[in-house]
């Protein structure tokens, strides 16, 4: 979990919609969870909100918060372990303007997809893209390597957003880009 979650700074997400819409931002922020972690979902077990988190690794968890916000994860353990990467932040790479009509409320183009619950907007992703496998092709949502390294230095520091277990540091940005959610 802890190589999974850095490696996936530069790779692309990409989402077509059931309208054929793609849209595509490139991962320059992430945070680790597993299930010893009392700040993960899956700290209290496999319940129906988490399972996908305990399924296999490049699955799609994705997740409602606060009566509001989707998220969304990738999953990187094993079967029965329930370990995912958060995606925190995608720089916009295809698709801007169909990102913007989803983020109406966004007022530059950092805003579009600068946190994690502006990225699932962005992406237009819900509930419905939970369990997807991010590696068939075939997929409205796919996680893809363009093969381009990503620009920027890798950081790392602890995750922000949470209550618990904040000193760990298991967040991982790409250093000067302007589309990480915090500084």
């Amino acid at each position: 979990m802890l190589r999974v979650a850095p490696a996936l700074l530069g790779k692309i997400l990409a989402s077509r919609s059931p309208a054929g819409e793609l849209t595509a931002g490139r991962i320059v922020e992430v945070e680790a969870y597993r299930e010893d972690d009392p700040a993960s979902h899956s700290h209290r077990g496999v319940t129906p909100r988490t399972r996908t988190m305990f399924g296999p690794a490049g699955h799609l968890y994705v997740y409602f918060t606060y009566g509001m916000h989707w998220c969304c994860n990738v999953v990187v353990g094993p079967p029965g372990v329930g370990a995912a990467v958060l995606l925190r932040a995608v720089e916009p790479v295809l698709g801007e303007e169909i990102m913007w009509s989803r983020r109406a409320a966004a007022r530059t183009s950092r805003d579009l997809a600068s946190g994690p619950a502006r990225t699932t907007q962005a992406l237009g992703l819900d509930g419905s893209h939970d369990g997807v496998d991010l590696l068939d092709e075939g997929a409205a949502v796919a996680l893809l390597d363009d093969g381009n390294p990503p620009r920027g230095r890798r950081r790392r520091g602890p995750r922000i957003g949470i209550r618990q277990a904040t000193e760990k540091p298991w967040r991982w940005w790409l250093d000067g880009n302007p589309h990480v959610s915090r500084r």
